[in-house]
């Protein structure tokens, strides 16, 4: 698969803004501009983030390249929240793991419902960057990334950007019962944001690709696509329903399911590394830590 930051860039009206070690880096127009002293917060309390990001440029220091080893989560004091059960697929899944718990007709109806499945999916301290991390809880034998599009909503309950999210799961214990829905899901380094974040005013076309591939010891062990014409319900209504007698006082991020699972011989080992690609916006990057080994790191 292979895409860099950079790759969609045509595909898109807009700009992406990068949280790095030093500082914000905006990328506009295939340029790169330092933002000395960029608040991170006060970006998602702004309607229209993009015309302040135009003026900050104009007084910024332009860089050569972006260097993919100082990037760090791009997240600050933000939530991140998730729904569940969007596409066909993750209904499916879902219904295959709770099936032995006797929960697997409760995610077909959550699939046809009014009302969509939202749950809080991370502090900023569990989330991980670029080139981080993932972990793989101590207590599960079968987990897996679920890759999913990322709303990246203002205070108002306005979708800013959008970013690239890593639901990092624990099917075993899901399905055990459904009311563990928050150990399966919820832990440190069980959520993956970035790289940066698309900022546009206009909404992602439904042809809009997201792509999956999973490597062990260099060779592929897992790979996935589906487009956004698969996601039965709207962002905006998502969104709309999070923010039912809800504030969020510096914005949040909202993740919108998976329509990619693998089946249920596959869960992810330590050091497998988990490439996600999504059109326009570019490619998250992350190993995993914990579980068991490969046979072939193993035996090393």
């Amino acid at each position: 698969m292979g895409l860099t930051l950079l790759d969609g860039w045509s595909k898109m009206i807009g700009m992406k803004i990068y949280q790095m070690r030093q500082g914000c880096v905006l990328e506009r127009g295939g340029r790169f501009y330092t933002l000395a002293g960029w608040d991170w917060d006060g970006m998602f309390r702004q309607d229209r983030p993009m015309e302040a990001l135009r003026a900050a440029a104009g007084n910024s220091t332009v860089i050569e390249k972006l260097d993919e080893g100082q990037l760090l989560a791009p997240i600050v004091s933000q939530e991140v929240w998730a729904a569940g059960v969007t596409y066909h697929r993750s209904r499916d899944a879902r219904m295959e793991e709770a099936r032995q718990a006797g929960g697997d007709d409760f995610y077909a109806r959550v699939y046809e419902a009014d009302r969509p499945e939202l749950f809080m999916k991370a502090t900023p301290h569990r989330v991980v960057g670029h080139g981080q991390q993932v972990r793989i809880r101590k207590d599960s034998q079968w987990n897996v990334p679920e890759p999913e599009l990322t709303l990246a909503v203002n205070s108002s309950g306005k979708i800013i950007g959008y970013t690239i999210g890593n639901d990092m799961s624990s099917r075993d214990i899901e399905g055990e019962n459904p009311l563990y829905l928050p150990q399966a899901k919820v832990y440190d380094q069980s959520c993956a944001l970035g790289p940066g974040i698309l900022l546009s005013e206009q909404g992602l076309a439904k042809t809009t690709a997201i792509r999956i591939e999973i490597l062990r010891d260099g060779k592929k062990a897992f790979e996935g696509a589906t487009d956004l014409s698969r996601l039965k319900r709207t962002p905006e209504e998502l969104v709309a329903y999070l923010f039912r007698d809800n504030s969020f006082p510096n914005g949040c991020f909202l993740m919108t399911g998976t329509g990619v699972v693998p089946d249920s011989s596959f869960t992810l080992v330590h050091g497998d590394e988990i490439r996600i690609s999504i059109d326009g916006i570019g490619t998250l990057v992350n190993t995993v830590t914990g579980g068991r080994r490969s046979s072939a790191a193993a035996d090393r």
